[in-house]
């Protein structure tokens, strides 16, 4: 008797042509999905098609006579989320396309197409992923989780999460599905980005993705970020809030030194300035130190508050100056000094030169911490040199051979010295002129003398002749 059964349901199944397959299909939320379902390319029956939905019943369906219907929870105000489209027919491709996948449309379907007595059935697994946010824009220092919807989840599949095209390893990972779905962190800018979540399935892969922005303090993004200033310039300290934030009650303090875990705010320097233009925006609280000097090393902070949550930001400003070494006749070294070099990793000598514009161009001198320059030679002679760190922005510390005073002390030596050669080049083209004089007088005067020793001697000898 089973035996009997058997081979009925074998002949049924032969006479009705019955085909199945069933495959997977991952669809981001939001997006559009396409379920695949094609024919038999030689039938020139035209066919009958049923789009169901476990559990839904009919989701779209088209007669032979060319009559369509829709279900009615594919439909709303007159708006259908679901099509077959009619110019793939031809072909034979009877795919249905979903507008706007949702969560709930995640599930199985299943196509069957009539070709007279031939029916081929497909199934396709619809699974909707969802990056979802616990705020697209949380507060600095406040929880944020980040999770990853899969509808329905598929047993068995694995799970990564990548962070900007790049795989993001939680702080607080666990080994069961559940909680890999799921990151929970402190927001802070290293959880800015893009967030996908990327679900592998029988060699499918699914995945979704969801923008993520801290609100906070974006510049200096960390604590600790090193600023660079020479002694005697001016330099900025940078406190800005996110775009469209404004903090109340902004202060600025220069920690103490010794204390790392509770720093105490001292004193702040003479030449803090607080930056109050304007036209600067309300989100930018940053100052600035107009003249620096070597005490104004330090740690510095920026604090403000938002929705009753005090923000802040630590940075610490590391002061540049050279030294120069006692000067011999003719050379003298100077060296790049650094209150903290602790992240420098090298250090190059340029040479500032100004042309008749104004404007300056860098021509490098040399690598290393120290620089001997030669006095004599004229090559040094102009802007002095400047030294700058290879891992920081660069920074000027212009440096002459001579301070600002012998400078001038120099120019009035030179010019009295220019004076006075001056003058003596007169005095010896006036000596000169005077004893060309002279010479020039002599002559008329001798030959005066001549003259009237000639004419007395004429005058002797004429009064003889008469006697």
């Amino acid at each position: 008797m089973p035996l009997e059964y058997f081979l009925f349901g074998l002949i049924t199944f032969l006479l009705t042509g019955v085909e199945c397959e069933e495959t997977e299909v991952f669809v981001e939320a939001g997006s559009q999905a396409v379920l695949s379902c094609k024919g038999i390319p030689s039938s020139r029956v035209i066919p009958e098609i049923i789009w169901t939905k476990t559990n839904k019943g009919t989701v779209w369906r088209k007669d032979r006579s060319g009559l369509q219907y829709w279900g009615s929870s594919w439909t709303s105000k007159g708006f259908r989320r679901v099509q077959c489209p009619h110019s793939r027919f031809e072909r034979n491709d009877f795919s249905l396309q979903i507008n706007n996948v949702r969560g709930e449309d995640g599930g199985e379907y299943s196509c069957r197409v009539m070709h007279g007595d031939l029916i081929i059935e497909r199934l396709i697994m619809l699974r909707v992923i969802k990056v979802s946010l616990s705020s697209p824009m949380p507060l600095w220092g406040s929880d944020a989780s980040i999770s990853c919807d899969v509808t329905p989840w598929p047993q068995g599949a694995s799970l990564q999460w990548t962070l900007n095209d790049r795989t993001f390893d939680p702080q607080s990972g666990s080994d069961s599905d559940t909680d890999q779905r799921v990151v929970r962190e402190k927001a802070t800018v290293r959880l800015t980005g893009i967030w996908t979540c990327v679900v592998g399935f029988r060699g499918i892969e699914g995945r979704a993705s969801a923008a993520l922005t801290v609100n906070g303090i974006i510049h200096p993004s960390t604590d600790g970020t090193k600023l660079y200033a020479a002694v005697g310039s001016s330099v900025s300290l940078p406190c800005v809030f996110s775009s469209g934030l404004t903090p109340s009650d902004p202060v600025w303090e220069k920690l103490k030194p010794g204390f790392i875990f509770k720093p105490s705010p001292g004193r702040l320097p003479a030449s803090f300035s607080p930056s109050s233009s304007s036209s600067q925006p309300l989100s930018d609280k940053s100052a600035s130190l107009t003249e620096v000097e070597v005490g104004d090393k330090g740690r510095y902070r920026c604090s403000g508050t938002l929705d009753g949550q005090q923000l802040n930001r630590n940075m610490e400003l590391v002061v540049a100056k050279i030294i120069s070494s006692p000067p011999s006749k003719t050379s003298v070294t100077l060296t790049c000094d650094l209150t903290d070099s602790s992240e420098v990793t090298d250090y190059e000598w340029v040479q500032l030169i100004s042309d008749l514009n104004g404007s300056q161009s860098v021509q490098s001198v040399q690598k290393g911490i120290s620089l001997s320059i030669n006095t004599m030679s004229e090559e040094n002679q102009g802007n002095g040199p400047a030294c700058s760190t290879g891992n920081t922005a660069f920074w000027e510390i212009l440096s002459g051979n001579k301070s600002p005073g012998s400078s001038q002390n120099t120019a009035v030596v030179v010019g009295l010295g220019f004076l006075l050669l001056v003058l003596l080049l007169i005095l010896a083209q006036m000596y000169k002129n005077h004893q060309r004089r002279k010479r020039i007088f002599q002559f008329p005067a001798l030959e005066t003398i001549v003259h009237i020793n000639s004419n007395e001697r004429e005058e002797r000898e004429r009064n003889q002749e008469k006697k």
